[in-house]
């Protein structure tokens, strides 16, 4: 039953997603706004992450899966993407680089606020 519980918390949350993003009188992703209140859930203390631990630990294992219906929806525009192909490499290529400085320095960021908040002087 505890499984069944957790699922019904994520899909809540998903739920309230979709009813903030159809209040909001501009276009907002419902996937966001979910991701946000799951957010503002857990670092409220009202949902402890352990309890979210196995359908979390499912969702991470099977994630692969997700992504399958979007790429064939892609296919749909193959022949657009075909057409811009080198545009698309050009700014997959010059941004990639770009997401890992920026990425690499909010996590060395993320580390020293942490052990700053636990005292250590190490660091």
């Amino acid at each position: 039953m505890d499984i069944i519980l957790q699922i019904g918390v994520v899909f809540a949350v998903c739920l309230a997603g979709e009813l903030v993003s159809a209040l909001l009188p501009f276009a907002f992703p419902a996937s966001v706004i979910a991701m946000l209140l799951l957010l503002l859930l857990l670092a409220a203390k009202v949902v402890r992450p352990d309890r979210l631990g196995q359908v979390s630990g499912f969702l991470l294992d099977n994630m692969p899966l997700f992504f399958i219906p979007a790429c064939v929806g892609i296919l749909k525009y193959l022949d657009a993407l075909l057409e811009n192909l080198l545009p698309i490499l050009f700014i997959c290529i010059g941004t990639t680089p770009l997401v890992f400085f920026i990425t690499g320095h909010t996590v060395q960021l993320a580390i020293r606020w942490m052990d700053k908040k636990e005292g250590r002087k190490d660091a």
